[in-house]
């Protein structure tokens, strides 16, 4: 498995002792957001949080924030792990002194915990839809959007070029028990276009009199 270590410190070695014992092709790369990590194409990420936390965390959250997704392990001291939080956006954390094993299990989780994650993404040209954190990500930029905005841009994603009526939309994204009228999904189209920009607007087509359709070319049917 190749693995990234980004840190300030002098090696990996000293860092993390484990990682020695391990058989894993291991690069190492300064403690800041890089384009290595794109030219490396590494499997997992280690970050080092022993020293720099501020640079830690925001290293952390660019590679979260990336669209390719990739499994994230914080190597961190006992005394900070107070410091640390969620919205990082790591996937696990590790003590420096942790035993081989320990540290091959958690490599070893954490690769199948991405894995599993990148079959609930869909994509549609610079558009990518992640089903499990709910994120909607424009050219990697992520977009504001309302859960009922995220549930249909969802459903449109999930079948392609397909054209629904307002009534199917209603049914499938809102469910058979809301009372509202088939006005509310225009509105919420209408939302959606302006959060994806004049650009890509046109990726949810009008087929007129019919309805809305996902089109992948971005071109509009009106």
């Amino acid at each position: 498995m190749k693995l990234l270590l980004l840190s300030d410190g002098d090696s990996a070695k000293m860092l993390l002792p484990a990682l020695e014992f391990l058989d894993h092709d291991v690069s190492t790369a300064p403690l800041r957001p890089t384009e290595i990590i794109g030219e490396i194409d590494p499997d997992l990420v280690i970050v080092d949080a022993t020293d720099d936390l501020a640079a830690a965390s925001s290293t952390c959250r660019a590679i979260a924030a990336a669209e390719r997704a990739r499994a994230l392990l914080v190597v961190v001291d006992e005394g900070a792990l107070a410091a640390i939080k969620s919205t990082w956006g790591f996937d696990d954390w590790v003590l420096p002194r942790a035993r081989p094993a320990e540290l091959e299990t958690r490599i070893r989780l954490l690769r199948e915990r991405v894995r599993s994650t990148r079959t609930s993404r869909a994509r549609i040209g610079d558009l990518s839809i992640d089903e499990e954190t709910y994120v909607v990500r424009l050219r990697g930029t992520p977009l504001d959007l309302t859960f009922r905005e995220f549930e249909l841009l969802k459903y449109l994603a999930n079948n392609p070029g397909r054209v629904f009526t307002r009534s199917q939309l209603l049914q499938e994204v809102w469910g058979y028990d809301y009372y509202g009228g088939t006005r509310t999904v225009d509105v919420h189209i209408r939302r959606l276009r302006a959060k994806l920009g004049t650009e890509y607007e046109q990726l949810i087509g009008t087929v007129r009199g019919v309805g809305y359709k996902l089109d992948p070319a971005g071109t509009a049917t009106d």
